[in-house]
C-alpha cells in the first residue's frame, strides 16, 4: 500500500531529577552534598531512509516515545541520558508542525535527520547548591519535561521524470516497458492508483528515475478524480513529460487542460522543462501522423514526438529527449 501522508505524534523523555545525598563516610560525620544531577531525556529525531518507499509504517505506528533521562545519584553521580528514538521515513520527506505548519525539515538524502522534539533537561544535585553560607543545601532540581509534537509527514516523490496524463494516455505501458517496474494496466480509466517509480537504463553508467503520476482529469487541483493526491509528486521532478494519445481529436485542448491544473496547483510547474509524447503511434493512420506535424509546428519551440510502448517505436528518441531537457542541453 502506498501512503504519502500520515500525522504522527512525538515525545520527547523528560529529564531525570536530581539527587538529594550527603557524603557518609566512617570519620566523615558531616561530609558536605554529592547528590548527582538527573541525565537528558531523550531526543526524537526523524531520519531520511533510502531503502523506504512509502509512509505505510507511521499509518499504524503513530506516537514515538523516547527515554527519559536517569536520575542523579549519590556520590556525585549523574544520571544517564535516555535513549533517543529514530522514525525513519522515506528520502523526500517533508516534516511539518502541524499546529503552526511550519516546515522542519526537508529530508531528500539518506541518512540526512533532524530532532523534532528535544529531551528535557536533567535536573541538577544538591552538590549543585552548595555555597559559602550553605554547605548543606538540601534541595535538588525536578527534570524537565521533554517537548511533545504532532507532526505531518508528507512525501513528495524523487523523480527526474514525470509522466503526466489523462487516464490511458500510456504512462503506465510506458514505464513498464523502459524499466523494471510493474504497474497494473489495463484498458480503463484510473487502472494507476499510486505513483509508480522505475529506473530507466540511459548508457553506461547513465540512469534517469521515472514517475508515473495517476491520471488527471479537469479539476484535479481541486480534488477532483485520483490524480490530485498525487500533483505534488511532480513538484521535485526535473523534466515533465506531457502524454496524449496520438487517436484524441483535439490535442491543443488536452495539452491546454493539463496545464492549466498543473498551473492551479502549483504555479512553478509550468516553469520547469516539459515536452509532449504521442502515444499510441503503432494504431496511427496517415490522418493522425499529418495532424501530429501540423501541431509539431504549432508547439515549437516545446518539443513533440510521437512513440509506441507497445512496438518500441521511437523509444531510444523518448530516452534522449529526457535526458537532454534534464542536463539542460
Amino acid at each position: 500500500m502506498f501512503i504519502d501522508q500520515v500525522t504522527i505524534t512525538v515525545a520527547a523523555g523528560k529529564g531525570g531529577d536530581g539527587c538529594v545525598s550527603f557524603r557518609r563516610e566512617k570519620f566523615v560525620p558531616k561530609g558536605g552534598p554529592n547528590g548527582g544531577n538527573g541525565g537528558r531525556g531523550g531526543h526524537v529525531i526523524v531520519r531520511g531512509n533510502e531503502n523506504l518507499r512509502t509512509l505505510m509504517d507511521h499509518r499504524y505506528n503513530r506516537f514515538y516515545k523516547a527515554e527519559d533521562g536517569v536520575p542523579g545519584k549519590p556520590a556525585l553521580k549523574d544520571g544517564k541520558n535516555g535513549k533517543d528514538v529514530v522514525v525513519d521515513v522515506p528520502c523526500g520527506t517533508i516534516v511539518r508542525d502541524e499546529e503552526t505548519g511550519e516546515i522542519l525539515a526537508d529530508l531528500t538524502e539518506h541518512e540526512q535527520s533532524v530532532i523534532v522534539a528535544r529531551g528535557g533537561k536533567g535536573g541538577r544535585g544538591n552538590a549543585q547548591f552548595a555555597t559559602s553560607t550553605n554547605q548543606a543545601p538540601r534541595r535538588a532540581e525536578q527534570g524537565k519535561r521533554g517537548e511533545v509534537r504532532k507532526l505531518q509527514l508528507e512525501l513528495k516523490l524523487l523523480a527526474d521524470i514525470g509522466l503526466v496524463g489523462f487516464p490511458n494516455a500510456g504512462k503506465s505501458t510506458l514505464i513498464s516497458v523502459l524499466s523494471n517496474a510493474r504497474p497494473k494496466i489495463a484498458d480503463y480509466p484510473f487502472t494507476t492508483l499510486v505513483p509508480n517509480l522505475g529506473i530507466v537504463q540511459y548508457a553506461e553508467y547513465k540512469s534517469m528515475v521515472i514517475a508515473d503520476i495517476p491520471g488527471l482529469i479537469e479539476g484535479a487541483h481541486v480534488g477532483k478524480g485520483l490524480g490530485h493526491q498525487f500533483l505534488r509528486h511532480i513538484e521535485r521532478t526535473s523534466v515533465i513529460a506531457i502524454l496524449i494519445d496520438c487517436m484524441e481529436e483535439d490535442y491543443p485542448s488536452i495539452y491546454n487542460a493539463l496545464l492549466e491544473e498543473m498551473e492551479k496547483f502549483n504555479p512553478d510547474l509550468l516553469k520547469k522543462p516539459r515536452f509532449v509524447v504521442l502515444t499510441k503511434m503503432d494504431v496511427a493512420t496517415d490522418e493522425t501522423k499529418e495532424k501530429m506535424e501540423l501541431w509539431k509546428r504549432e508547439l515549437y519551440p516545446v518539443e513533440l514526438i510521437g512513440i509506441s510502448s507497445v512496438a518500441t517505436l521511437n523509444l531510444d528518441a523518448f530516452k534522449d529527449m529526457c535526458w537532454k531537457l534534464m542536463n539542460g542541453s
